[in-house]
This record gives C-alpha cells, structure tokens and sequence, in this order.
C-alpha cells in the first residue's frame, strides 16, 4: 500500500504540473496580456505602450521561464528603470530590493494580486473555497443517502413498480437542468406573490412573506434554514438522479450473483442478504461516482452560485474569467487541480477497504 500511495502521489504531482502549466500557457497568450496591459494602464495604450508594459512587468520572458517563477522554483523577475528605480515579482512595497527574497512562487505561498479584487490571491481564493465547502458539505449530507436509498430501492426488486417508479424521478431529475430547477424553486418556495409561500403566509403557518429566500447572499455570513436551503436542494437534486441510477445498477447486478442465491437457499432473510451481503458490494462502483461529485461541485456550482447570489468557487471563477484576471484564474485553477487529484487517490483507496479482494498492484 505504501509503495502504491507514493507512485500515485508522484504521478499526482507530476499531473498537476502539466495542467497547471497548460493553464498558464493559455492564461499567458498574448491576447490576454494585452488586455491585461490596457486593463492596469490604459485602454488607449498603443503596441510600442504595451509592450514596454509587458516587459517592465516580467511578461515578455520566455514562457518556461515565467512559469517557473510563477511556481516558485525560478528566482523572481526583476526589473531596473533607467532611473534606478527596482521593481520586480518579489519586491513588495516598502522593502528593499536586497531585503526580497529570491523566490516567491505558489510553493512559498504567494499567489501574486488578484487585479480585480486587489487583494491577495491566495487570501481570496480560500474565503471563496470555504464558502462552496460549506455549500458543497450540505449537498452532500443531503444527496448521498437519499441518492444511495432511492438507488437501493430500487434495485432491490427490479422491474417492479417501485423500481419503476423511482428510476422515472432519477431519470427526470438529472435530465433537469440547474438553472432550471433553481428558477422554479425561487417562484415556488421563494415568491410572495406566487406558489406556496403566499398560501402558507395566509394561513399563518410561516412568520414571513415566503417560506425560503431567493437569494443566498446572507449565507455568507450566517447560513439558516431559509438563505442555504434551495441553493442546497437544487445541486443535490441535479447530482442525486446519477448516483442513484448507478447504485440501482449495481445492485441489481449483485442481487443476482451466486452468493446472494446461496443465502437465499440457506433461509436467510431478504433484509439479512440485502445488508449483509448485497450492499457492501453494491457501493463499489457508486462510491467512485460519489468521490467524483467533489470536483463536480466545486466548478459545477457556478450556474448555481450566480442564481442564488452566493459569491463562492464558481462565482469566483466566472469573475476572474469575465475580467482577464490572470493571477487569480491561475491561483484557481490550482485549488481545481488538487481538489480532482486528491479526491481521485481517495475514491482508489476506498475501494481496497470496501473489497478486500481488489488487489493494490
């Protein structure tokens, strides 16, 4: 098992690698710079303008070599003007250019400035991760075992009504888009005018105007009942149809398995088989669909997050896109890398512990 953890965490880092540099080499295009360029300095700028810009700023190096100081194992560009003035990657304000430190990359934790937030990147991008971990946390602790009972369930007893029945609603809530979901459980759950609030409102069965909020802005300070739930049931019901249909999969293939026939000829109980023997098998291959939905939420949420008003991950990533923030596409594309890769070695490692007979070669 060691041996096996330490290939696939080499592997892991040789991976992140190749995508992080692919994502710097298109974020680095030099259309993008030069907007980047017009963006710091001024939309009139002309091509000689821009390109004593991008060269007082380190951009017109080799792109290997850009990359290199951007990770941390290059010494930082340095700039001198012709009137002494020294400028550079790892020369920060009020500090003196022998004082700066030789290398300042993502491993020595600077991720550089975010051009649109003015902030720190590393700092904004793990308050927006928190946020989507909260949100992602919730979907989870509400899609994974309705998800796992309905597939089940369902397969337990195939072809019966409820089989039929269950497989119909798993069917239709993955066929339903987000945003559509999302719009429908706003004017339902969230009108004061139409759906069920202004009924439940007149009967005096809730406090407010609505039974839910339409937005989920107030949940990035205080999350309750009524900001986080339909932002939570809208990603959990758009994920829950797939884990479930591939659960009732699953199980219906062990159901028919010879050790399940020969529990049955010994008299045991449909209940006993069912969790003693079928589910512990039947959770193989949708565990590996659970660990997937991880990275799934964490850049499937922006359709969500824009809905609801919830600045999160996605709503982060659709910012720094629409506004050619360099820096901060790269400082997310990073957490994106290490969120699929780690959750890709644990889904590997679960499943020698969900059966022992998967052989770690």
């Amino acid at each position: 098992m060691a041996i096996f953890l330490l290939r696939r965490v080499g592997m892991m880092i040789l991976t992140a690698l190749c995508l992080t540099f692919i994502v710097f080499f298109l974020t680095n295009l030099y259309p993008n710079l030069e907007k980047l360029a017009k963006s710091e300095g001024n939309q009139r700028m002309t091509d000689a303008q821009v390109a004593s810009w991008l060269d007082r700023n380190g951009h017109s190096q080799p792109l290997l070599v850009k990359y290199g100081q951007w990770l941390g194992v290059a010494p930082g560009f340095v700039h001198t003007a012709e009137n002494g003035t020294v400028t550079g990657r790892c020369i920060s304000t009020g500090t003196a250019p022998e004082d700066a430190p030789r290398f300042c990359g993502v491993l020595q934790g600077e991720w550089g400035m975010s051009t649109v937030a003015g902030e720190p990147v590393l700092d904004l991008t793990l308050r927006r991760l928190g946020l989507t971990a909260w949100l992602m946390l919730w979907v989870m602790v509400v899609m994974v075992p309705m998800a796992l009972i309905l597939g089940v369930l369902s397969g337990m007893r195939e072809g019966s009504g409820m089989d039929r029945s269950l497989s119909t609603f798993s069917i239709a809530s993955t066929a339903t888009p987000e945003y559509v979901s999302g719009v429908i459980f706003i004017a339902f759950l969230a009108s004061s005018k139409y759906g069920l609030s202004p009924l439940l409102a007149d009967l005096g069965l809730i406090d407010g105007k609505t039974l839910f909020k339409g937005s989920a802005a107030s949940a990035m300070n205080d999350i309750t009942f009524e900001n986080f739930t339909l932002p939570v049931i809208t990603i959990a019901l758009y994920g829950m149809g797939y884990i479930a249909r591939m659960t009732r999969a699953s199980m219906t293939e062990v159901m028919t398995a010879q050790y399940i026939r020969t529990a049955r000829l010994k008299g045991q109980s449909f209940r006993a088989i069912v969790l003693k023997h079928a589910l512990r098998n039947a959770l193989i291959a949708p565990f590996t669909v659970i660990m997937l939905q991880f990275p799934w939420l964490l850049n499937g949420v922006v359709i969500v997050e824009t809905l609801f008003n919830y600045k999160g991950f996605g709503w982060t990533v659709v910012l720094a896109a629409s506004n050619n923030d360099i820096n901060l596409l790269l400082g997310l594309s990073v957490v994106a890398v290490v969120v699929v890769l780690v959750t890709q070695l644990i889904s590997d490692v679960g499943y020698v512990f969900l059966n022992p007979r998967i052989r770690v070669s």
